[in-house]
């Protein structure tokens, strides 16, 4: 038998936790019944770890066991590393579950960063990435849970795609753009300002749509990469953007940007949660898609309410 004194030795820990049970109870059929196993194999084990230690760690006495000088400063030791050994147990137990969402910059910094605070606080244990990129993800390849993107399906083979809200498109100016030297009251003063292009280039189709838009010149003016960029150009009076309500309605809110000529089109398209169909559907992932369909749910009452009842007369 190797010298457990010379040689770095860890006993087994099914003979610890036997030890330790029954060094608390001072018994061996409590202990037993304490970590579900009879009370011969507790006692088994005691001795199996007397032998491989070479020391007597309890006197049996006729009425239950005493712990021997050695046993109880064992028992100490012992007792502290197995409460380390459970609390470290807890704690990865109890560590976060991982969310990862895909979808566009745009999307993500006027729509889903200013809401994720409210998710957050209903689902403390649901930790939240968000990836924000224009190229579609793989899901399985890039980790990706969720997809946020507008489009229409289908998206993909063996992909989901559930409509998140559609999409109206009118334009958006600053107050001060809008109320300033050259006014914005009908669609004919568009020729006056700069127009802000995003990725999507949708004005062509906007000013076909609108009544006398026709006469705008949709090839000209400042063009961005990215909605986000348009509409915080707008915002800070450098010309006419195009978007939709998701990532505009806090910007009209706050008074920094107002919508012009009460007209707007639909787009065939919509913003949908993209996810694929046979996955599996974690408590964190149905959180997650039950709370966006209620915020879209929210946002489409929203739109309804804020749309003007009177037929729009620019409205081609």
């Amino acid at each position: 038998m190797v010298d457990p004194r010379k040689t770095r030795y860890l006993p087994p820990l099914n003979s610890l936790r036997a030890f330790e049970a029954a060094a608390r109870n001072l018994n061996f059929r409590l202990a037993a019944e304490e970590i579900g196993v009879t009370q011969g194999a507790v006692a088994q084990q005691v001795r199996h770890l007397e032998d491989v230690l070479s020391l007597r760690l309890f006197e049996r006495l006729p009425r239950g066991l005493a712990l021997t000088t050695e046993g109880l400063a064992y028992f100490s030791a012992v007792q502290r590393a197995l409460n380390i050994i459970l609390d470290a147990t807890e704690a990865l137990n109890r560590r976060p579950s991982v969310l990862t969402i895909s979808t566009t910059p745009s999307f993500a910094s006027k729509w889903l960063i200013p809401r994720l605070s409210e998710f957050s606080q209903s689902f403390p244990a649901i930790e939240v990435r968000i990836i924000a990129d224009e190229k579609l993800c793989t899901f399985k390849g890039d980790g990706i849970d969720i997809a946020i993107r507008l489009g229409k399906p289908p998206f993909g083979k063996g992909l989901v795609g559930e409509l998140l809200f559609p999409v109206d498109i009118f334009a958006v100016a600053s107050p001060s753009l809008v109320d300033g030297p050259k006014p914005l009251t009908n669609p004919s003063d568009l020729a006056k300002h700069v127009l802000l292009h995003d990725a999507h280039d949708l004005w062509p189709e906007y000013l076909a749509a609108l009544k006398n838009g026709s006469r705008v010149d949709s090839s000209k003016g400042t063009r961005f990469n990215q909605s986000s960029l348009a509409i915080d150009a707008a915002a800070a009076g450098q010309g006419i953007a195009l978007a939709n309500e998701p990532l505009v309605e806090r910007d009209i809110a706050a008074g920094r940007l107002r919508r012009i000529f009460d007209f707007s089109f639909s787009l065939s398209l919509g913003y949908y949660v993209v996810y694929p169909e046979e996955s599996p559907d974690s408590d964190a992932k149905r959180a997650m898609r039950d709370w966006l369909f209620a915020q879209g749910e929210r946002d489409r009452q929203l739109m309804v309410q804020s749309k003007h009842p009177a037929r729009n007369p620019h409205r081609g």
